[in-house]
């Protein structure tokens, strides 16, 4: 390289002549590369193409809902920021709790549900005598019971003098109803029927209020209608269905029991002038729900009602901005990097892209305390398309400029030279994995396969996705990871990917909450939906050094746990067919177990297959193990594997 770089033009004059002198080659290669305003427009035109098709992209995922998971847990997120807000004034629940069905002495009623109706009666008497507006009694009256029940709770809808509001979830294809007989006679005693089902969302989340549902206006829409004296159209909801403005967590709105409310232990200035909405809250008796502001818990039904009733009478606040507006918010954001890109260095493109995202969370919170549901996810998932787009067309031109740079520098330096300073790293997916000390859980549902061979497609989909719901919940709460689903079978591993040195304890607990917790109630839903008498099912423990890792193609990786250790827990879970026992523990699971577990008997040493040793299994002792039966006599069992 030894020459030195001569100036563009000598300022020397000879004999009043300039001399002609030539830049050095790497000067003109440095001039060539000055940008020009045909170049600029087209580096300007394509960053505004890579803006306008991430705006498409984010519209389209809008339009078809693909993000909407997301999108209505950022709602949730709202309610969360917002806080608890004062208790409105307007309603108030009669909450048919636990204590409602304590003895008498301990203050409750001591009945076991249903109660007899005349006891509805008298809690309708009570609330028409202490003023209270309207009466929302989220309870079903569509099947008769004795004549004497009957006729007590119709004269008691009679004298509210059409102060009642009764709800059903049973509608026929033309929206009537079979409550009380038929719609007739509830018009004739001056009552309103209301649908009390809800829109749930992914999960059975319930956000929204609907208009009507099965051709019957829904349960809250006709209590505020009562509250008001007037009807409620349909308009005001902006569209078939709106947000419910939750007032806060469970336990904002207030509530009393319904033991209190009947034996008129509650003041009459509770009731007075306020909508009053009767249902369960107790949870065994199953009307409970997730909801926007139940974080991991769930919310009453008739606290669900409550709210959105006073949604209702405080006329909707809070709606969603119109679609089109949406897809202009979307496109102006995805648009904002790309422009940015074109005058600003890549670093404070994505630098101003940022403020950006930061700013308009901070509005969306704003506008959505102030009754406007701004959309979210779309616009910053444009933002965020946007600005990697922005950011990958400036390292396509750099790396294009590198490789022009490159080929005709070339001809002025070595090789070896260029290749130094222009060099640049390959990246590619390594797959790996640790090992690591765990539990691993196998589960296996007893005579699933035979019992799904005579259902349906689709219901027997809808029972395995109920069952495989419930028992991973049990083992996600207990820190376990799901590594994969086996038809009705589970395989879990706790220890992997995060090192948990209670890992035997937490698996322990989760397969007992399977058996005693989740089994039972899927169970009893089984029977109280007609599908027959439940199930069995097994699960095996083991624990020791478990490999885990990322395995597959690069365009289809798993996580899985593979190993010994993996192997034997499978063997375990199938040697409890055919067995008294639902749940066998590994001799190893048991020595790591940090604290004391539930009592558990020693079963016996018994050989595996597929290992040269005896393994020693343990399982539930007789009181747990009873505890813990969730099997409907004579359930189907396969042979013994342990004979």
């Amino acid at each position: 390289m030894g020459a030195e770089l001569l100036p563009l033009e000598d300022s020397s004059m000879v004999d009043g002549v300039r001399p002609q002198r030539h830049a050095h080659p790497a000067v003109r290669l440095l001039r060539a590369f000055r940008p020009t305003i045909r170049s600029q427009r087209i580096r300007g035109t394509l960053f505004q193409l890579v803006g306008l098709a991430m705006a498409a992209l984010a519209v389209l995922a809008y339009a078809f809902g693909l993000l909407r998971p997301l999108e209505l847990g950022v709602v949730d997120a709202h309610f969360s920021v917002r806080g608890k807000r004062k208790p409105p004034a307007d309603v108030v629940v009669v909450a048919i709790d636990a204590a409602t069905f304590d003895s008498r002495a301990s203050g409750g009623l001591g009945l076991q549900w249903p109660f007899p109706r005349s006891v509805h009666g008298r809690l309708i008497d009570v609330l028409r005598r202490d003023g209270a507006r309207a009466i929302a009694i989220d309870i079903q009256f569509t099947e008769q019971t004795a004549p004497k029940e009957d006729n007590a709770l119709v004269d008691a809808v009679a004298r509210a003098h059409g102060r009642v509001v009764l709800a059903t979830t049973e509608v026929d294809a033309n929206g009537h109803t079979n409550v009380f007989g038929g719609d007739d006679v509830v018009r004739e005693l001056g009552a309103r029927v209301g649908n009390s089902n809800y829109e749930t969302d992914t999960g059975g989340t319930i956000r929204r209020i609907a208009y009507s549902i099965d051709k019957l206006r829904a349960f809250p829409i006709v209590a505020a209608e009562v509250a008001m004296g007037r009807r409620i159209d349909r308009s005001a909801l902006g569209g078939r269905s709106t947000w419910i403005d939750f007032a806060g967590p469970p336990g904002t709105i207030r509530t009393v029991s319904y033991a209190d409310a009947v034996l008129g232990r509650v003041p009459a200035s509770v009731f007075r002038g306020k909508v009053v909405v009767v249902g369960a809250s107790a949870p065994s008796l199953q009307d409970v729900h997730p909801t926007s502001t139940s974080g991991n818990g769930v919310m009453a039904g008739p606290e669900i009602h409550a709210n959105s009733i006073e949604t209702a009478l405080r006329g909707f606040p809070l709606s969603s901005v119109p679609r089109w507006l949406t897809g202009a918010i979307i496109v102006l954001l995805s648009l904002v990097p790309a422009l940015a890109g074109v005058r600003l260095s890549p670093l404070r493109a994505i630098g101003a892209s940022f403020v950006l995202a930061a700013l308009y969370v901070v509005v969306t919170q704003f506008a959505f305390e102030h009754g406007v549901v701004l959309p979210f996810v779309y616009p910053l998932g444009g933002l965020l398309l946007s600005s990697g787009g922005t950011l990958g067309v400036h390292y396509v031109l750099a790396a294009f400029e590198r490789e022009r740079v490159r080929s005709v520098f070339a001809r002025f330096v070595p090789e070896a030279v260029v290749n130094e300073v222009l060099a640049s790293a390959d990246s590619d997916l390594r797959l790996g994995g640790v090992q690591r000390e765990g539990t691993v859980l196998f589960s296996d549902l007893r005579g699933f396969t035979t019992f799904a061979e005579s259902r349906s497609a689709n219901e027997v989909i809808d029972i395995l996705n109920r069952y495989l719901s419930s028992m991973s919940d049990a083992i996600l709460e207990h820190g376990g990871t799901l590594v994969a689903f086996m038809g009705d079978g589970i395989m879990a591993v706790f220890g992997a990917p995060l090192q948990q040195d209670d890992h035997a304890d937490r698996a322990l607990a989760a397969a007992c909450e399977m058996l005693s917790g989740c089994l039972p109630s899927f169970n009893d839903w089984m029977r109280s939906s007609g599908l027959g008498e439940g199930f069995r099912m097994g699960i095996g423990l083991n624990s020791g050094p478990v490999m885990a890792g990322n395995v597959g193609h690069e365009r289809r990786l798993e996580y899985t746990a593979i190993g010994d250790v993996v192997n034997t827990a499978s063997r375990i879970e199938g040697m409890t067919k055919g067995t008294a026992h639902s749940l066998f523990v590994a001799d190893s699971t048991r020595e790591s177990l940090l604290r004391e577990p539930p009592p558990l008997e020693f079963i016996g040493e018994f050989d595996v297959r597929g290992r040269a040793g005896r393994i020693r299994l343990w399982s539930l002792a007789p009181d747990e193990a009873t505890a813990t039966a969730t099997a409907p006599p004579g359930a189907a069992s396969e042979p013994s594997a342990l004979a």
